[in-house]
C-alpha cells in the first residue's frame, strides 16, 4: 500500500470511530473513496436558532341543532363571539377571515329502524394570519374564555412558520463547508497528512424544525425554531 493510501485509511478509521469535532458542529463520518484513495468525504453541519415570523391560526367551532336554519344562526352568534375575542387581543380587519362552513345531517333510529331524531352538525372556521407571532401565542393562552362562553372548539392550535430561510442559507452553507474542513484537518493531522482542495461537494436539504422537537418532531407548533443543513465535501489528501 502506498503512503497516501495508508494515510487515507487511517483517516477513515479515525473518522468512523470518532465522536464530535469542531466544537460540536461536525459529526465525524469520514470515508475514503475506493476508486480515489487520495480523497476523503466529510460531512459538515450548520445550525441556526431562529424564531417564526408568521402565524396562521385557524379557530374551528361546531354547533349541533335539530333545525338547520337555527343552527346557522347559532354559527353566526359564535363567530361574532370569536371575532370579539380576537379584537380584544389585537386582531381585526384583514387579519381575520371567515373560513369554510360545512354541515352534516345525522339521523338517529331506534332498534326497529324508525327515525327518532334528526340533527345537523355545522362546523365553521375563522382564520387569523399575522406576523405578530407573540400576540397569537398570548391570545391562544386565553382561549378558555371562549370555552367558558359555551363554544365547542374543534381546532384551535396555531401554526408558527419561519419564512426567512433564503436569508440564512448563504451563511449556513459557508459555515457547513468550513466545519467540514475543520473536521477533516483534525482527523488528517493524526494521520500525518494534510487536506488539500475540494474535489466535490453536495448539499443536503434545509430542515426547519421546532426547537427541541427531536428527530421526528413537529415543524409548525413552536415559535422557536432550529434550521439545520448538512453538506458532504470530498477533499483531496496530500
Amino acid at each position: 500500500m502506498s503512503q497516501i493510501s495508508g494515510a487515507a485509511a487511517i483517516v477513515a478509521a479515525l473518522a468512523l470511530g470518532g465522536g464530535m469535532a469542531a466544537g460540536g458542529y461536525f459529526v465525524g463520518q469520514t470515508m475514503v473513496n475506493r476508486e480515489h484513495v487520495n480523497a476523503a468525504a466529510v460531512k459538515g453541519l450548520s445550525e441556526r436558532a431562529v424564531k417564526a415570523d408568521q402565524a396562521i391560526w385557524q379557530i374551528g367551532f361546531k354547533v349541533s341543532n335539530a333545525d338547520v336554519k337555527a343552527g346557522y344562526a347559532e354559527v353566526e352568534t359564535n363567530a361574532a363571539a370569536i371575532r370579539a375575542f380576537l379584537s380584544r387581543n389585537g386582531f381585526e380587519g384583514a387579519a381575520v377571515q371567515a373560513g369554510q362552513t360545512s354541515v352534516t345531517e345525522n339521523e338517529f333510529r331506534d332498534g326497529n329502524g324508525v327515525l327518532t331524531e334528526k340533527r345537523y352538525d355545522i362546523v365553521s372556521y375563522l382564520n387569523v394570519t399575522t406576523s405578530d407571532v407573540n400576540a397569537v401565542d398570548a391570545a391562544y393562552q386565553k382561549l378558555g374564555e371562549l370555552i367558558a362562553q359555551g363554544l365547542l372548539l374543534t381546532d384551535s392550535q396555531p401554526r408558527y412558520i419561519f419564512t426567512g430561510l433564503n436569508g440564512v442559507k448563504p451563511d449556513m452553507l459557508r459555515e457547513a463547508t468550513e466545519n467540514a474542513r475543520i473536521a477533516a484537518d483534525e482527523f488528517a493531522k493524526n494521520a500525518g497528512i494534510t487536506v488539500g482542495s475540494i474535489r466535490s461537494a453536495t448539499q443536503g436539504g434545509f430542515e426547519v424544525r421546532d426547537m427541541n422537537s427531536g428527530e421526528y418532531g413537529t415543524d409548525d407548533r413552536s415559535i422557536d425554531k432550529q434550521v439545520r443543513v448538512v453538506t458532504t465535501v470530498t477533499f483531496y489528501l496530500n
